[in-house]
């Protein structure tokens, strides 16, 4: 009896190594193709990394390159031209996993994927495996609570603007910051003309080999380009625990 085709949406890392679910290391096992998304600028897929010491044939992947582009016209041309690959695969009875960096549906572009193929093949058989966010992984390390109480927590990605920043944090307890980028010296700026530089974590590439860290973002050097996969935890008040 020939298997069903199947596809698997599997969140890794972010970074350090064997940060996967048990059930999705499984569906990994099992799969005919796993795809690992890479930028075109980078030299390898740090999702691909982030399996480094599992026992899975290296014949298995199949790097792909992801559109960096926010244009939405280009967008939908590239996440249909991969949909229609991905179910070519999935006509030869084949199951194809989604190598995703952090958690599945976070930001992620297994989202538009997702979306792409459910367009072209509404019955498609899949599953969505959850991962690690970044701000997870960067809460733990520095033992940084997201939320204590009633406390107002937002996702946020970084606006260009600094009035608008100082609205978000000024309206929420913690606010998560991604996609950073070159607005890092504007932030930096503005958590010390706020005082609260001091109550800020920030990690770049955090659990691989050159992972950048800091517990105080009034000490990083913002003239520095920094990762793309960059975050930053910022607090108007130190956590309940913390000493003074």
């Amino acid at each position: 009896m020939n298997k069903r085709s199947f596809f698997y949406g599997i969140g890794v890392g972010p970074g350090g190594y064997g940060l996967i679910p048990y059930t999705a290391y499984e569906a990994l096992k099992e799969a005919d193709i796993i795809l690992s998304p890479k930028g075109k600028d980078a030299s390898e897929s740090i999702a691909k990394l982030c399996l480094k010491g599992l026992a899975i044939p290296e014949t298995k992947f199949q790097t792909i390159i992801y559109n960096m582009d926010t244009e939405p016209d280009s967008l939908k041309e590239h996440y249909n031209s991969l949909a229609q690959n991905i179910l070519k695969e999935l006509d030869q009875n084949k199951i194809v996993a989604y190598l995703t960096l952090g958690d599945s549906l976070t930001y992620s572009t297994y989202s538009y994927t997702l979306q792409s193929l459910l367009k072209f093949r509404p019955n498609m058989l899949f599953k969505t495996f959850p991962g690690i966010t970044s701000y997870n992984a960067i809460a733990s390390y520095f033992n940084f609570p997201i939320g204590q109480g009633k406390e107002r927590v937002l996702i946020l990605p970084c606006p260009d603007d600094k009035i608008n920043l100082q609205v978000d944090i000024e309206s929420h307890d913690l606010v998560i910051l991604m996609k950073i980028g070159f607005r890092m010296p504007m932030v930096i700026d503005l958590l010390k003309e706020m005082n609260i530089a001091k109550h800020c974590v920030f990690a770049s590439r955090l659990g691989l080999p050159d992972e950048f860290t800091c517990d105080d973002v009034s000490k990083i050097d913002s003239s520095k380009n920094l990762d793309y996969f960059s975050t930053m935890l910022i607090r108007k008040n130190k956590p309940r625990f913390t000493e003074d």
